[in-house]
């Protein structure tokens, strides 16, 4: 892994000029219509979902996900007991993945690295003045770097949308690498909050950027805002991933998260990550998918009964 983040440092401190986004941009495809991703998306859905509706896919889907608690009314006691469910997991269900992740506010990293035992389990923290992204950006990046200090292993920061909607992108840029750089070594993760930007244009747009700028992932949503994940935008930033790939040979993971609902919604979003990035990405270190309830309606399909475990 050491080569992929020596490959983003050089992409890092030399963007932000206005030619050289220009001429980053161009190297991609970013004249997609709506309704293009519409029908690719559909096609997909009708033709390939049914084939990985297996226990086989739905064990690999639990593995996978980042369980998630971001309430206003998350504590110290209830996130201690979230992350106890996770360490409880491995002695219920020796058989079974355990989750990915465990993603929550930064100031609860030091009691999830305190609590968690699952070797294996990522810590991540949405940082950077999560879900509006509207603090300074010295704010956001004293905020990332206490989190890495208290024991997150990834860090979700949402794009600046407000400045990529009115066509700052060195802004955008700028503050994706500040970001990175308060991350160290850890990964990071950009979420673009499909939901605002609109049209698929926009969507792959932010994109490139994002990975040019560093980002480890790019996410969909913070799910604090409808829409959130759509498989159509899912499309859209497996395809800027897939060419990013072939532009750089840097591999960028992929994460849906907002609105993941059912069983169903997890096939549609693998699915979409098969056909549009392939194989190689087929792991839960380069896909993931953010939820809350999503891992029990896992579980329960793959064991044949209703859990509630987490």
């Amino acid at each position: 892994m050491a080569e992929h983040n020596h490959e983003h440092e050089h992409h890092h401190h030399e963007m932000p000029q206005k030619s050289r986004i220009e001429e980053a941009l161009g190297k991609y495809n970013l004249e997609i219509s709506d309704e293009e991703v519409k029908e690719a998306v559909k096609k997909i859905i009708a033709e390939k979902v049914h084939e990985n509706d297996t226990p086989e896919v739905k064990q690999f889907l639990m593995g996978s996900v980042e369980l998630t608690t971001l309430k206003t009314t998350d504590s110290d006691e209830s996130v201690m007991a979230f992350t106890e469910r996770v360490n409880q997991f491995e002695e219920a269900y020796p058989n079974h993945p355990h989750v990915a992740t465990i993603c929550v506010y930064p100031r609860f990293a030091k009691i999830v690295s305190e609590t968690l035992e699952v070797d294996g389990v990522e810590i991540a923290c949405v940082s950077g003045s999560f879900p509006s992204s509207q603090a300074l950006i010295e704010v956001k990046t004293i905020e990332t770097g206490l989190a890495v200090k208290d024991g997150a292993t990834e860090i979700d920061m949402v794009l600046s949308v407000g400045a990529f909607l009115s066509g700052d992108y060195e802004t955008v840029i700028d503050e994706i690498q500040q970001m990175k750089e308060a991350c160290g070594d850890k990964k990071m993760k950009v979420i673009l909050e499909t939901g605002c930007l609109k049209t698929a244009a926009n969507i792959k747009t932010a994109s490139i950027l994002s990975m040019y700028a560093g980002a480890d992932y790019i996410k969909t949503s913070t799910g604090k805002l409808e829409p959130a994940a759509t498989p159509e935008a899912a499309y859209v930033m497996c395809q800027a991933i897939k060419e990013y790939y072939d532009e750089t040979g840097i591999q960028i993971g992929f994460k849906p998260a907002g609105g993941l609902n059912s069983v169903m919604d997890a096939l549609i979003y693998y699915t979409i990550v098969k056909e549009v990035l392939g194989e190689k990405w087929l792991t839960n270190q380069w896909f993931r998918m953010g939820t809350s309830r999503l891992a029990n309606l896992l579980l329960s399909e793959v064991i044949g009964e209703e859990v509630k475990f987490f």
